[in-house]
């Protein structure tokens, strides 16, 4: 029998929070996070057909600890922040993994304007009357148009750890 009633909704919350990204350049690797998390999220693990995801980070945000090489990726060759001041990530369905205590997450990964359909596994852990979600997933940067350069690696990391709270 299933359940039509609606998911929990939650909202993100900065603080315990993080959107973390690894790429390798010249060989080396560059961790970097983005902040600003907001959104909404429905979630119910009895209801995944009714649970949702819709967040966003600002990606002025962009900090890898080198305010150089900040300012550059906030530029046009990369992030271009004056046009494009969202990363967004959306989800088109939610399932129950194969793997004990894990999600599925389909949707799409919008980066300067340029949709990307994603599925990633997903932990969702119950924490202080609503959930913490951590999972990861790969993308390839010029997919999106992100930086020209071959010295940086193609693909890169992201790395999620969302703490929410009922709305």
């Amino acid at each position: 029998m299933t359940s039509f009633a609606p998911a929990q909704s939650f909202i993100p919350v900065e603080r315990g929070s993080a959107v973390k990204f690894e790429i390798n350049n010249l060989g080396f690797k560059v961790d970097g996070s983005f902040t600003d998390i907001l959104g909404a999220i429905q979630f119910d693990e009895g209801n995944l057909a009714g649970s949702s995801f819709n967040v966003t980070v600002n990606s002025n945000t962009v900090n890898t600890n080198n305010s150089t090489r900040d300012k550059h990726l906030r530029g046009e060759d990369y992030f271009d922040v004056s046009a494009y001041p969202l990363i967004r990530i959306v989800s088109t369905r939610i399932a129950k993994s194969t793997t004990e205590g894990y999600f599925v997450f389909f949707g799409k990964l919008t980066i300067k304007g340029i949709d990307q359909d994603i599925v990633f596994p997903f932990k969702a852990v119950a924490e202080d009357g609503a959930f913490r979600f951590t999972g990861e997933f790969k993308i390839k940067r010029r997919d999106f148009n992100i930086g020209g350069t071959n010295s940086i690696s193609n693909e890169l990391k992201v790395v999620l750890d969302v703490l929410t709270e009922k709305k």
